[in-house]
């Protein structure tokens, strides 16, 4: 899944070079362009955006305004002609700051930012919902829900999902980090489990779809409480 983006300026040129440079990234996709901070409130609110690119200057409220409103704002790369405003909008936790007009490297390099590592960047602080890997030259969204497992290949993780499987160059303990851990559960040092995906329970292995998994022996006890708890009818 590509990262949805949103534009906020009162300028059309501006608007228009920013819809260039994000259809020409493939890992990115428009999701709108706005003139005003009041159509932007309106369209957050019945809309979900991974990055926000937000003018500064604005005639009914300033990108900063604008930003200071939103109680669970995306990741915001401001823009503006005017370099003196850039300290407002760091001060807001913005992820960038472009001074127009900036070249289409500098764009990217922005983005680039909205990323926490090499490659992996999370939202759940936010919404506990997904986080972003790299894998095979494109940047992936993947609901945390749809994650079955992690298991690590040498220097790589592959991550399994409901419906296929992904390949990231970073540590299993990386991807352990970012992942709410109420869902997940590490089961042994090379596996980290999706609690919700787990089919069965046999002596030191678990069933997830069509793969099991070797619990460790240490892990064993925690594994089945975590999994099980009080939930098991017995005799």
């Amino acid at each position: 899944m590509k990262m949805r983006c949103l534009i906020v300026d009162d300028e059309h040129l501006a608007r228009s070079g920013l819809e260039d440079f994000i259809d020409q990234t493939p890992f990115l996709e428009h999701a709108g362009s706005l003139s005003s901070a009041v159509e932007t409130l309106a369209f957050l609110k019945q809309n979900s955006v991974d990055i926000l690119f937000l003018d500064i200057q604005m005639p009914d409220m300033t990108g900063v305004e604008l930003l200071q409103t939103l109680s669970n704002p995306p990741q915001v790369i401001f823009t503006t002609a005017h370099r003196e405003f850039a300290l407002d909008g760091f001060e807001l936790d913005a992820v960038d700051f472009l001074l127009k007009p900036f070249s289409y490297s500098r764009f990217l390099k922005a983005v680039n930012k909205t990323m926490q590592s090499d490659s992996i960047s999370t939202n759940l602080e936010r919404g506990k919902d997904h986080i972003f890997i790299k894998s095979d030259g494109m940047i992936v969204k993947i609901l945390v829900d749809d994650i079955t497992f992690i298991e690590t290949a040498k220097d790589y993780v592959q991550l399994h999902t409901t419906q296929t499987k992904y390949l990231t160059l970073v540590s299993l303990k990386q991807v352990e980090e970012q992942l709410p851990k109420e869902k997940f559960m590490r089961v042994h040092r090379y596996y980290l489990v999706g609690i919700k995906h787990v089919q069965k329970l046999e002596g030191n292995l678990i069933y997830l779809q069509n793969h099991k998994i070797k619990i460790s022996r240490t892990l064993r006890d925690q594994v089945y409480q975590a999994i099980i708890g009080n939930k098991l009818i017995e005799r």
